[in-house]
């Protein structure tokens, strides 16, 4: 599943492709077209993207609210000579006009994706209520992602991944952070210091501004960069250089040690061994000795 970086890169791709311009608004798959008839010839306001979902704002305070799920595309096609005829399940397609806007005609098609509804402001705003601090949204607020980290016995892992805790964050950021941080991913939440979740956050959103920038995801740091190791780039489907990510039994680039990958709340994960020890309290009565002989939590 496409993580924020893609959705708020999508985001600005649209925006500069469409705002400001009337737009053609159709469903040739057919099943946005009630609703495609609604907009059509409207003006496109602007696009933004909140966690996983993206909300293209229409004149009158319309939204074409999107989600791509796994195997959603939505591709952006400015600039063009000549716009196809659609090829495929396209579910929405916008076209720019008037053709003679000094940034060429552009179109969008949209296929696969699990959502493609067009909403109000009520409806826009409930979405945005029941989403956690996105990383890549301006004002966002990481203490409300801290006050449920904080009170939760879920693991730290999975946390990350809910959209209600964090928006945003997928699969790769989720072992990636947890790895830079040496935080074992089944580390209870509310173990966490303030201090580790404020450092993973900024983290966050410096990684995930530059996925932003680059269109593929790079967590590894300049030390440990093929040119600064000498060694192979990653070849994945997924791109990027990373630490821990699909690299089971791999070494890893810190201390050798064999990554490891599990199952966490339905997905894997993966982590080192070394770097990222399992977390074991201190908080446990030692034999022979009272209750006020418990220490803290170790890091």
């Amino acid at each position: 599943m496409p993580e924020g970086h893609t959705l708020r890169k999508l985001a600005d791709d649209l925006a500069a492709a469409f705002a400001g311009r009337t737009v053609r608004v159709t469903s040739p798959q057919g099943r946005f077209a009630a609703d495609a008839e609604q907009v059509d010839g409207s003006r496109l306001v602007g696009a933004e993207s909140a966690g996983k979902h993206l909300f293209v704002e229409l004149e009158g305070e319309r939204w074409i609210h999107v989600h791509l799920g796994l195997i959603g595309q939505f591709d952006v096609h400015p600039a063009v000579d000549d716009v196809p005829d659609p090829v495929g399940a396209v579910r929405l397609r916008l076209v720019s006009l008037p053709p003679d806007d000094p940034r060429g005609t552009a179109y969008a098609d949209l296929r696969g994706a699990i959502l493609c509804d067009l909403v109000g402001a009520a409806r826009r705003e409930q979405v945005l209520a029941g989403l956690g601090p996105d990383p890549l949204r301006a004002y966002a607020e990481p203490d409300l992602a801290w006050r449920r980290i904080s009170r939760s016995p879920r693991a730290i892992g999975d946390l990350l991944m809910d959209q209600k805790v964090l928006a945003g964050v997928g699969n790769v950021y989720r072992a990636e952070v947890l790895f830079r941080h040496r935080i074992h991913p089944l580390r209870p939440g509310n173990t966490l210091r303030v201090g580790q979740w404020q450092a993973m956050w900024a983290d966050l959103v410096e990684l995930m501004a530059e996925g932003v920038r680059t269109g593929r995801i790079d967590t590894v740091r300049p030390e440990h960069t093929p040119e600064a190791m000498g060694r192979e780039p990653r070849r994945d489907d997924h791109g990027g250089e990373v630490y821990v990510y699909r690299r089971t039994s791999m070494p890893c680039l810190v201390c050798g040690a064999a990554v490891r990958t599990g199952e966490l709340a339905g997905r894997n994960t993966f982590w080192c061994p070394r770097c990222q020890p399992k977390f074991r309290s201190r908080a446990v009565r030692s034999p022979g000795k009272g209750p006020g002989a418990a220490g803290g939590a170790r890091p």
